[in-house]
């Protein structure tokens, strides 16, 4: 199983949810106040069998107008239109904005061979028009024109994929298990984002849940030292990917 990480920049974002590009070499954070600094990246996984995508990012594009995420994949060696499938962890902006595309005024599916993985009460939820993290008019082009499945709890999708609805986060986040081969990859989203926040205990004022997100946390962190289950960090900072120990109580990330 190979993993790539297409990581897609760092932003500031501040009440309004806006995501601005900063570049902590020439941005001073001073000059964002109240904002949140993360770093975004989604992650391809190649397995024996499929060509998997984990989130989708912003969906921005660079200079010349291509797709970041596009360029990234093939940066990693793939075309974009051989994905097999896209798992949602859920549906933020930050994560589902990657889900189409614009191009000289025409909206496009970033995957459009792909199959759409999402859990059914985030998809309900982001309908709801209740949080300005949802961006509707993205899953309105889904809804007409991709191949989407929506799956409800926790279960298998496909032989070496697994899911399983956590909450938390969002109240229908989830995460996901591959296997191949006897190698284990978690993508827990942002019930497990950063390692930082596995190493300490982080209620996080973001979550719908923020204790049980520390929790869930734990609970991963413990059955990924015990199974050596490689984790990828949405918004990690410091590692991207990492494989977990236990050590007299302590997380370490290697």
């Amino acid at each position: 199983m190979q993993v790539f990480t297409l990581y897609e920049g760092s932003y500031s974002v501040d009440a309004t949810k806006k995501f601005i590009p900063f570049d902590p070499q020439k941005d001073n954070p001073k000059d964002r106040p109240a904002s949140l600094f993360i770093h975004v990246q989604p992650f391809l996984i190649k397995t024996s069998n499929n060509l998997l995508l984990c989130d989708t990012g912003l969906g921005y594009s660079n200079d010349q107008g291509e797709m970041i995420l596009h360029q990234n994949i093939r940066n990693a060696g793939f075309d974009p239109e051989d994905v097999d499938m896209v798992l949602m962890s859920h549906l933020h902006f930050d994560h589902s904005g990657g889900m189409i595309h614009n191009l000289n005024g025409q909206t496009n599916l970033s995957f459009p061979h792909a199959e759409y993985v999402v859990q059914r009460g985030e998809w309900e939820n982001a309908f709801a028009g209740k949080s300005s993290s949802y961006h509707v008019d993205i899953f309105e082009y889904l809804q007409r024109n991709a191949h989407l499945t929506i799956i409800e709890g926790s279960g298998t999708l496909a032989p070496g994929i697994t899911y399983e609805h956590t909450g938390a986060h969002t109240p229908h986040h989830q995460v996901f298990l591959f296997e191949d081969g006897g190698e284990y990859v978690f993508f827990g989203g942002d019930v497990l984002p950063e390692p930082e926040e596995l190493q300490r205990k982080f209620i996080a004022k973001y979550d719908f849940d923020g204790r049980r997100a520390m929790e869930l946390r734990e609970e991963f962190g413990r059955k990924a030292a015990a199974e050596n289950w490689q984790c990828l960090f949405y918004h990690g900072k410091s590692k991207a990917t990492g494989y977990v120990s236990l050590s007299e109580g302590a997380f370490r990330i290697s």
